[in-house]
């Protein structure tokens, strides 16, 4: 069991861990992934409202959570132990909407500050008396009103959380944060509620963390309050929380808001002078903080390891995505590298061009052809990675991530044909070049020719290079203007000219696939952090 006394080291471990904590991502849309981001949520509830706050101030006082479902009688309780109004209770749901927090006057300096619950924001109301009651709780999103009671004991301060089964969403998660912000956690429910599952998951839950705990059963009517009370105590002793202490309010006319809406004294007495035991009595205090610090430090053995395993399972599910794509655009791009060596290019249109060159087909008209029938083949090529990748992703829960960048097909084809028109430009430049060094044979021996026209070099170029078998004349035509060599060299660079154009077209169609993952950034080293901090933290415990 933990001890509060200056412990500087296990303070700094356990930030550093709350550090690791707050930074772990949850992005992809797996089974698991609602659970984790509640654990993770949690966990930085307790180690920034609760456990850092309470070692770094073990004098501070104690901190009693009043939490429950709707219409359990929360507000009431609370105002019965203050013994004047300083919550609104009514039977309207949800009466409680932003959280009120009573103290002694001393221990307001605790409380006025972001000492706990820093994300909210304090606000004061005039003081609420039977003749001018409180205003209803709606100060605002992220506000805790505070109030102070000279009725209650020093150290000691009452939280009434909303309903843990609010209708509003925000009101749901907020008082479970209020809860793991509690040194005592107080679960209220009734006769007739206390078997359903929101307040026995609260239960459970205190039961896991070792959380210190006292439940009340309210507004049980007096003919069957016996045999409720032995229910209770049987679901208790059923569920190993057989030792948690209990406390029983009958129905009353003010449970429901009737009269002053306080209970009689008689009613609360019993719970009041339990709560200033604990506040009052050095041992019982001591026993009910360490029991608390040190269930929730214990519970980190079992939480961290399963965050660390949902980020784990985050880390696996992008290397499959991504790994999907990957292989998809490999495949094609080795499947268009095949097909441009047995001249798939040199089909359709572009061979009809061919045959007719030069004849009744220019050069320029040729060049044209090839184009569109290589842009043609990166198109087919970029559909059917797309395809694979969708089946791959099918059976991927996570790939909901990706789903959103695929783009129209007619602006694929739009990127691509930019693409395949800079590579003929750059060919046709090639082949400018190629004929501006060429040198017209001179000697009285030699024979003249003229220089080759730059279109005519740049078509047969294409045909050669895209053709296949089919385009061969072409490359021994290219050989006949301008010299083996020279062809040689020619063909060289523009098949490797050809690839690189290949090759970054597919590449680009891969990388906007994969843009939407890698800019969800996520990687295997929170997972190792998580673990590293946990076991700086095991050894300071």
């Amino acid at each position: 069991m933990v001890t509060l006394d200056e412990r500087p080291q296990l303070i700094d471990a356990l930030s550093a861990l709350r550090d690791r904590v707050a930074a772990v991502r949850l992005p992809l849309p797996l089974p698991d992934v609602p659970r984790a981001r509640q654990t993770r949520a949690e966990l930085l509830a307790q180690l920034d409202d609760y456990l850092v706050p309470r070692l770094k101030d073990p004098d501070a006082p104690l901190l009693a959570v009043v939490g429950g479902s709707t219409g359990a009688g929360k507000s009431t309780l609370v105002n019965s132990l203050v013994g004047r109004r300083v919550s609104e209770a009514g039977v309207l749901r949800p009466t409680t909407r932003t959280p009120v927090l009573v103290c002694h006057p001393e221990d307001h300096h605790w409380f006025a500050g972001l000492r706990v619950l820093p994300q909210l924001t304090r606000v004061w109301l005039p003081q609420a008396d039977e003749e001018h009651p409180a205003e209803p709780a709606d100060d605002g999103d992220n506000a805790l009103r505070v109030e102070t009671a000279a009725t209650l004991p020093r150290g000691l301060a009452l939280l009434d959380a909303p309903d843990i089964d609010s209708l509003v969403v925000e009101n749901r998660l907020l008082a479970a944060e209020l809860i793991c912000a509690a040194d005592i956690w107080v679960m209220v429910t009734t006769a007739s509620r206390y078997a359903d599952a929101v307040p026995w998951h609260l239960l459970r839950t205190a039961k896991e963390y070792d959380a210190t705990l006292v439940t009340v059963l309210d507004r049980v009517p007096h003919q069957v309050i016996g045999e409720v009370s032995r229910q209770f105590s049987a679901l208790l002793d059923k569920a190993g929380l057989g030792d948690v202490p209990r406390f029983t309010i009958p129905e009353l006319p003010e449970s429901t808001g009737g009269g002053s809406g306080l209970l009689p004294d008689s009613a609360v007495a019993p719970l009041r002078g339990w709560l200033t035991h604990r506040a009052e009595d050095p041992a019982a205090r001591q026993q009910a903080v360490s029991r608390t610090a040190s269930g929730v430090i214990d519970s980190l053995d079992t939480r961290l390891p399963e965050l660390a395993g949902a980020v784990a399972a985050q880390y696996a599910a992008a290397v499959r995505l991504a790994g999907a794509v990957e292989t998809a655009y490999a495949r094609q791009g080795a499947r268009v590298r095949k097909e441009l060596g047995k001249g798939a290019v040199l089909a359709g249109d572009a061979r009809a061009r061919w045959r007719a060159y030069p004849r009744d087909s220019t050069a320029d008209e040729l060049l044209d052809a090839l184009t569109e029938s290589l842009a043609a083949l990166l198109h087919c090529a970029v559909s059917a990675a797309e395809e694979a990748i969708r089946d791959a992703h099918r059976r991927e829960p996570a790939a909901g991530a990706l789903r959103a960048v695929a783009g129209a097909d007619r602006e694929v084809a739009e990127r691509i044909g930019m693409e395949v028109r800079r590579w003929r430009r750059v060919l046709e430049e090639l082949a400018d070049d190629e004929v501006r060094s060429v040198e017209k044979p001179s000697g009285r021996g030699a024979a003249r020719t003229a220089v080759p026209d730059a279109e005519t070099v740049a078509a047969l170029l294409a045909t050669s290079l895209l053709g296949g078998r089919r385009g061969r004349p072409a490359g021994e035509r290219l050989a006949e203007l301008l010299g083996a060599q020279a062809a040689l060299r020619l063909r060289d660079k523009g098949g490797d000219l050809v690839l690189t154009h290949v090759d970054r077209v597919l590449h680009a169609e891969r990388d906007r696939r994969l843009a939407p993952l890698d800019a969800l950034d996520v990687t295997p080293e929170p997972q190792a952090e998580l673990i590293a901090a946990l076991s700086v933290l095991q050894k300071e415990k």
